[in-house]
């Protein structure tokens, strides 16, 4: 009996499945970083007329890449089904402005924030109207982006018609064609979106005391990955390679 009990306890000790290494071993055996984002989203990441992945976003993550040692390997997706996609493990992060969130720290782990904005209006040129908080849109339509921080802000407030959208290209047209009230985004991307579109829209007002900030999710189980990232991060910021590539893109340093 001893014999048996012997053979079932070992069988059942054999049987166990391993855990699963850290990701930070696993990128290094494979010496890539695979990445997502959406690459429609400028200034963050998008394509360049001649058809290359640019942005801040792209800047920050192939330096983050480089630190660790590996090189970068970029996949577009959309932003309805990204954090999904990383969950699937279809790549390793995320770095496309993701929101630090009680509700997605229940499923990600997320490194230190690297951006730190908040969510502003965009209105057509000839709006008289005074939005100044999302309780001003109550009863009005209010475009945002599907999935996004700023969809979840809106629905909070209760009693806003809201219309959501794949890319803020088609929100700003909707806008532009007085299909929408306003639409809400970042402000570090409002002026820019406004800039670039050449449509009767302008930077509407802040909405006041709601600061975001933006970290890197990972799926859950790998501290050694995130520790690794969070000290690429702070050295960037250290050695002024993080304002650097601020600057470049936005003219001040967006991590404060």
């Amino acid at each position: 009996m001893r014999n048996i009990l012997f053979i079932l306890t070992a069988l059942a000790v054999t049987s166990a499945p391993a855990a699963s290494p850290d990701l930070l071993t696993t990128v290094k055996q494979r010496g890539t970083l695979k990445i997502a984002m959406e690459g429609t989203y400028p200034p963050f990441n998008y394509r360049d007329e001649k058809g290359q992945l640019v942005g801040f976003d792209v800047d920050v993550a192939t330096e983050i890449a480089r630190r660790l040692g590996l090189k970068p390997q970029f996949v577009l997706t959309e932003w309805s089904g990204i954090i999904a996609g990383l969950q699937a493990n279809k790549y390793d992060v995320i770095v496309n402005q993701v929101a630090i969130t009680p509700e997605r720290q229940k499923s990600l782990d997320f490194t230190s924030s690297y951006v730190v904005s908040s969510p502003q209006f965009i209105v057509r040129k000839n709006e008289t109207r005074a939005f100044k908080s999302l309780n001003d849109l109550k009863g009005k339509k209010l475009g945002v982006g599907t999935g996004s921080n700023y969809e979840q802000i809106a629905r909070a407030v209760g009693g806003i018609d809201i219309r959501t959208y794949k890319a803020a290209p088609d929100t700003l047209r909707d806008l532009s064609l007085g299909r929408i009230d306003a639409a809400l985004n970042d402000r570090l991307l409002a002026a820019y979106l406004v800039k670039q579109s050449g449509l009767p829209v302008k930077p509407g007002a802040a909405i006041q005391g709601e600061r975001i900030e933006m970290g890197i999710p990972v799926r859950k189980g790998n501290p050694l990955f995130v520790k690794a990232v969070n000290k690429a991060l702070a050295d960037m910021k250290a050695d002024g390679t993080y304002a650097k590539i601020s600057n470049k893109w936005f003219g001040q340093d967006v991590s404060k």
